[in-house]
Order: C-alpha cells, then structure tokens, then sequence
C-alpha cells in the first residue's frame, strides 16, 4: 500500500467532493423559496464533510483532535442525509434520487468510522514527520 501523502489522496475525501458536486446539481432543481433554507443547509453539510476531512488530516499529530473531526464530518454527512429525507418527502426528488444519494452518504460516514476505529494509522508524530 503506498504512503498517503495528502488529505486528497483519500478515498473517502474523494468520494465526498464528488458527492456533495452531485447534491449542488441536484439541489439546483429546488423550488427558489427553499434557497435560504433546504438548498442552502444540504450543501453546506455535504461540502463541510470534505473540510472536516482535510482539517482533520491538518491535525493528525493529535489523535483525539483528528478523532473529533472525523465524529464532526460523520455528523455533517448524516446531516445531509437528512436533508434528502425532506427533499424526498418534499416532493423534490424521486425515490430513485433519494436512494442514489443517500446510499454514497451512508458509505462515507462508514469510511470516517472505520478511520476513527483504525486512528494509530493516521495519527501521531510519525504520521505527520514522513
């Protein structure tokens, strides 16, 4: 397996830009008096989750400090999960959307725990002095 260098080498990263790119598409179908509410808070929470882990990477010569965005980018992805629940029952996005969204989410959140359950790998002196 090759050192990981950089926050944007990893999958989860990866995979949460794409996805918070695909809710940014899907949001701008919203009717325009969501904009200050549903549209605004679902792309927050989907692009927070790649800050939460890029600043966690930042922090990984602490592991409690990296441990703590991880939980925060878990919390930001169910976050959004939530708000496709209310587009789904909203009426703004078929059944089809819904579960093609939400599923990508359920996975990154999944990823983030497994790295907080397996911290030792990304995290200490050594992790940061490579």
């Amino acid at each position: 397996m090759a050192l990981i260098e950089s926050f944007r080498q990893l999958d989860v990263y990866r995979m949460a830009v794409r996805e918070a790119k695909r809710i940014f598409v899907l949001s701008q179908r919203f009717p325009k008096e969501e904009r200050y509410s549903l549209t605004d808070q679902i792309r927050r929470s989907s692009r927070a989750v790649g800050g939460m882990i890029a600043e966690g990477w930042g922090r990984r010569r602490y592991p409690a400090a990296f441990i703590h965005k991880m939980i925060e980018g878990i919390g930001e992805a169910m976050e959004t999960q939530s708000w496709l629940d209310h587009a789904f029952t909203s009426g703004y996005i078929t059944r089809e959307e819904y579960k093609s969204h939400d599923e990508p989410w359920a996975q990154i959140g999944g990823k983030l725990q497994r790295m907080i359950q397996k911290h030792e790998g990304f995290c200490g002196s050594s992790a940061t002095d490579r």
